[in-house]
C-alpha cells in the first residue's frame, strides 16, 4: 500500500484537489484575530468572518471571498509557513512545519465527524462579526479549545 499524498508530496507539489482536502473545516482560520502590538502574539475571538457558515464551518461564498472580504488571505504553499495567525492545529501549518496531520483530521481518521468529536471545530461556539464594533473586539477574546484525546476503540 502506498503512502498518502500528504506524506509524499510537498505542499507545492499537491494538486488543487489535494490542497483543498487539507482543510479540515474547523473554521478557526476564519475567526477574527487581534495581534498584541507589543509582543506580536495572536489572540483569537469568538467572532467569525461574515462569510463563514457557522454550522458547517465552511465559507458560504468561497469563490468570491476575496472580493467580498478584502482582507481574506488566500492560503498558498508559499505563505502558510509564514502566517503566524494560523492555528497550530491547521493541517497546512503542520505540514509546512514538517509535522504530521492530527489523529482527528478527516484524511487520517477517514471521517469528517472527528473534527467535531475532538473539539477542534468552532461550530456552535461562535457568532458572526457583523454588528460588532471594532472597539468591542477585545470583549470577545477566546481561547481556542485543545483537541480531546482519541477515544480507544
Amino acid at each position: 500500500m502506498s503512502e498518502p499524498f500528504w506524506k509524499t508530496k510537498t505542499l507545492a507539489e499537491m494538486t488543487p484537489e489535494e490542497w483543498e482536502s487539507l482543510c479540515d473545516g474547523c473554521g478557526r482560520c476564519c475567526l477574527v484575530k487581534l495581534e498584541d502590538e507589543d509582543t506580536g502574539k495572536i489572540h483569537f475571538t469568538n467572532l467569525a468572518c461574515k462569510l463563514l457558515d457557522r454550522k458547517s464551518c465552511r465559507c458560504s461564498d468561497y469563490t468570491n471571498r476575496s472580493a467580498r472580504v478584502p482582507d481574506c488571505v488566500r492560503l498558498t504553499p508559499e505563505n502558510v509557513g509564514t502566517l503566524n495567525w494560523l492555528p497550530d492545529s491547521c493541517a497546512y501549518r503542520r505540514l509546512a512545519k514538517g509535522q504530521p496531520l492530527a489523529w482527528w483530521h478527516p484524511l487520517v481518521s477517514g471521517r469528517k465527524a472527528t473534527v467535531m468529536e475532538a473539539g477542534i471545530s468552532v461550530s456552535g461556539r461562535i457568532r458572526s462579526e457583523e454588528g460588532v464594533a471594532e472597539e468591542d473586539l477585545e470583549d470577545h477574546l477566546w481561547k481556542l479549545p485543545r483537541a480531546k484525546r482519541p477515544v480507544a476503540s
